[in-house]
């Protein structure tokens, strides 16, 4: 990791160990920025304050190793990122004086949410603040399912797709019982609107059918007139008469005249003449049958004009037109069946909402049956840890009660006769619980423990839960805080066991986690024309001698604190090798 600008560092790269890396300094060195520039890695919050004074941004690089084509990996090629040439992914977080941020990953500008997503996959921190965050019911929950797993998760999954249908069917249940009288009065009117129209049944289009044949059947004397007239002028006065000769007889005379002349090109016209008679005689053919059928009949004129009249009294309630009408019904039906309020519908709904509830109360009864059997699991081991962190009288409980509903509660589940509130999480309430030694009560840990008990208590759940986190680095941010003595080398074998399966990074003020690092890194502070800056280098084995010893109160000068910070160096060698670190 690269740090340019951040808080008093004004560059520094990091060389992280595959193992145990801790990160050493006085205090107001600026051992925090490391976590600083890896929590903005992990698409945190920026802030202006953060930058340098003096320079115009902050600048965090980090360079991941991904492996196979899940988790980190995905994250990367789903944003387009390109891997360096040695496989590994190099993200960029850029914090400008003025408060705006940017990120790359894979050489591609991405979101900020994108490095979040990474570090989900890749990077978990862990700071006095998460200890805080422990003391949350909720969080102590998270934590017993994360060690649980499948047999938690699995049906933890089926009980949130049941629940999220019974509430809906509750909430559609409730809304319609309420809503009852008003639903009732909408569906009375649909039901007689729908009842009108049916009866009628009007066709697409009919009312303008009726239109054109009322004309037609009012205008027939007109009609008659107009079609004898245009088949007079066709075929001539019908008695023959020379003086009224029609349309067919004068193009017949004058196909006869140009059928017998002696010159060729007037003998041509002949055929044009021939397609208009055919065209005329197809005409007048229409006229003829036209007539046929043109007869006057009252009774079917009054039939349609008392047809208008009923089609008319709808669209006037209705819609402009029988369309209309016709869209107004569909929408109506469609309407009808949400606002149905009836005993049937709702006697429906009723049934279909006691069935969820038990398939529901199944599901949780069987999450709950997971997590009492994966929290006397945890309790254990978490117990057995503490006893190897100098707490060999303390035991964890973890205590799994279901939460009772309160009164009017929308989510109430009835659970071998109990009225229990049925969350997105199940039915059950997590406690941590401390027992500080022989027959002590049982306290939740945020009352029985104090911060070095809880920092120790954290850490005990860490390495319980290693082995099911996925996330290959865990970055520690004085989680020792309150802890010395015994206790401390003890969290310091802890850390350097858990750095077997995991990259770790701790950054602490205490000499006997600092002993067992695979690498150990010293943030230095030194000051230049009235400006602190701090560099960061890595200590070879001798310069470890003289930063534990002075770690050890103040003694780097002296020959007791070197030969005290030789004897942890030793220990610490020692215990590594027999839980057999080497990454």
């Amino acid at each position: 990791m690269r740090i340019q600008g951040l808080g008093v560092i004004d560059e520094a790269t990091l060389h992280l160990h595959s193992g145990l890396t801790v990160v050493t300094g006085e205090t107001g060195a600026g051992k925090t920025m490391v976590v600083t520039g890896l929590h903005l890695l992990s698409g945190g919050r920026a802030e202006s304050s953060r930058v340098r004074a003096g320079a115009e941004r902050t600048v965090v690089e980090g360079r991941f190793r991904v492996e196979g084509t899940g988790g980190a990996a995905k994250v990367a090629a789903d944003v387009g990122a390109e891997p360096d040439e040695d496989g590994s992914l190099i993200a960029v977080r850029t914090v400008n004086a003025d408060g705006r941020s940017r990120a790359h990953l894979g050489g591609r500008s991405v979101p900020i949410g994108v490095l979040g997503q990474l570090a989900e996959q890749a990077l978990a921190v862990h700071g006095q603040n998460d200890q805080l965050r422990l003391l949350r019911a909720g969080e102590q929950r998270i934590v017993l399912d994360r060690f649980a797993g499948e047999p938690v998760l699995a049906p933890l999954a089926e009980y949130r797709r049941v629940r999220a249908e019974w509430l809906g069917v509750a909430q559609e249940l409730r809304r319609r019982t309420e809503q009852a009288e008003e639903f009732a009065r909408e569906a009375g009117i649909l039901r007689h609107g729908l009842t009108e129209i049916e009866a009628l049944d009007p066709q697409p289009g009919e009312d303008e059918e009726l239109v054109e044949e009322a004309r037609r059947l009012a205008d027939v004397d007109q009609l008659r007139g107009s079609a004898l007239g245009a088949q007079l002028a066709l075929t001539g006065a019908a008695d023959g008469d020379p003086d009224q000769p029609g349309a067919l007889g004068m193009l017949g005379e004058a196909r006869r005249r140009l059928t017998g002349a002696d010159d060729a090109r007037l003998r041509e016209l002949e055929p044009r003449l021939a397609e208009a008679i055919a065209v005329l005689v197809d005409v007048g053919a229409e006229l003829g049958g036209y007539l046929d059928r043109l007869d006057a009949d009252p009774a079917r004129l009054e039939r349609v004009l008392s047809r208008q009249a009923e089609l008319k009294a709808l669209t006037r309630k209705y819609a402009a037109d029988i369309d209309g009408v016709l869209a107004w019904a569909a929408q109506a039906r469609e309407r009808l069946s949400l606002v149905d309020g009836s005993d049937e519908t709702l006697g429906e709904l009723a049934r279909r909402r006691e069935a969820l509830e038990t398939e529901l109360a199944e599901h949780a009864e069987r999450v709950g049956a997971a997590r009492v059997a994966a929290a006397v699991e945890l309790g254990e081991a978490v117990s057995a840890e503490l006893a190897g962190l100098a707490m060999a009288s303390a035991r964890i409980e973890v205590g799994v009660t279901r939460r009772p509903a309160v009164p009017a509660d929308e989510a109430a589940l009835l659970l071998d006769g109990q009225r229990v509130h049925a969350g997105p999480d199940g039915v059950d309430e997590v406690e941590l619980r401390l027992i500080s030694h022989e027959g002590a009560p049982a306290l939740p840990v945020q009352k029985g423990a104090s911060g070095g008990e809880l920092s120790r208590v954290m850490l005990a759940l860490e390495v319980v839960l290693a082995d099911s986190d996925p996330v290959p680095t865990m970055v520690f941010d004085e989680v020792d805080a309150g802890v010395g003595g015994r206790a401390a080398v003890e969290v310091g074998r802890r850390l350097a066991r858990l750095a077997v399966s995991h990259q770790v990074v701790v950054v602490t003020h205490l000499p006997q986690v600092a002993a067992y690092a695979d690498r150990h890194l010293v943030v230095h502070k030194g000051s230049g024309s009235g400006i602190t800056s701090s560099s960061v280098r890595t200590v070879n084995e001798e310069d470890r001698v003289v930063e534990l010893a002075r770690m050890l109160a103040g003694m780097d000068s002296t020959e007791t604190g070197r030969a005290h910070a030789e004897e942890l160096l030793s220990v610490a060698a020692r215990d590594r090798a027999s839980f057999g670190t080497g990454r």
